[in-house]
């Protein structure tokens, strides 16, 4: 729809992707009224309105509240520049909260394929607070009666709190060293990225199956194609996940040829 001079309520709800319902709440509750009415008392909405709305919407999409929204877009002290770098601030923090969950997300994945044995408090202490006991069933429908499922129930059978917790920060460490080479301009098919791959399928060896190269391709491939592994390693440097992918794929082909 072009820009035009105002909107019947019908245009600004197809516009805005709301329901002309909504449209009159936000009139009722006087967080959104039209800038003006026609001669037979219908609304009419200015771009002035438009913007406001955009900014109602984008508060709603962070969760705040109407009565929240009414106050911070009221606030005479705030300029639109302010408010962009509002709204700039709490995009980024969303991101982060979501790439925390991401990351939780793999750690429960990775927990249940490997047979982890804890109560629920303590996968919650050594997984973080983000942890959902809903994620190992997902996992358990992709890999469970497979070889490496088994091996690993049977291996990870006896392990405590405490292995948990060195498995996971031996794991950090890892992801911490390929950050840095990554970040360092470390090709991905460089000797020093093979060898840190080849360090991560040793680790999943040591700790719970034996993780072949072919194996380990499967495994890049799917850091990659699902968001939530991917997101474990964008939010170390963003690139990270498909240098990653990229450096197992190598240090495969290395041994391959060998």
């Amino acid at each position: 729809m072009p820009p035009q001079d105002s909107y019947t309520v019908g245009q600004l709800a197809k516009l805005a992707k709301v329901t002309v319902r909504t449209l009159h709440h936000y009139d009722e509750i006087g967080l959104l009224s039209p800038g003006g009415r026609t001669p037979a008392g219908y609304r009419r909405y200015a771009e002035a309105d438009l913007d406001r709305l955009q900014q109602i919407l984008f508060y709603r999409e962070l969760g705040f509240p109407l009565e929240q929204i009414a106050a911070i877009l009221d606030d005479r002290s705030v300029g639109p520049s302010e408010h962009l770098r509002r709204q700039h601030r709490l995009i980024g923090e969303r991101i982060g909260h979501l790439q925390e969950l991401a990351a939780a997300v793999e750690r429960a994945m990775e927990a249940r394929t490997m047979g982890m044995q804890l109560t629920p408090e303590e996968k919650f202490e050594v997984f973080g607070p983000d942890y959902d006991e809903n994620w190992e069933a997902e996992a358990e429908q992709k890999y469970g009666g497979s070889q490496p499922w088994e091996q690993s129930r049977r291996r990870t059978a006896g392990y405590s709190k405490a292995d948990w917790e060195e498995i996971k920060a031996e794991g950090e460490e890892l992801n911490a060293r390929l950050a840095a080479a990554f970040t360092a301009g470390v090709a991905a098919d460089s000797a020093r990225a093979a060898d840190l791959a080849e360090e991560h399928r040793q680790q999943i060896t040591a700790r719970y199956y034996d993780c072949g190269y072919e194996i380990h391709r499967g495994l890049a491939a799917m850091y990659l194609a699902d968001p939530r592994f991917t997101a474990v390693y964008e939010q170390l440097a963003v690139g990270l996940a498909q240098w990653f992918h990229d450096a197992i794929i190598a240090n495969a082909d290395r041994h391959s040829a060998g």
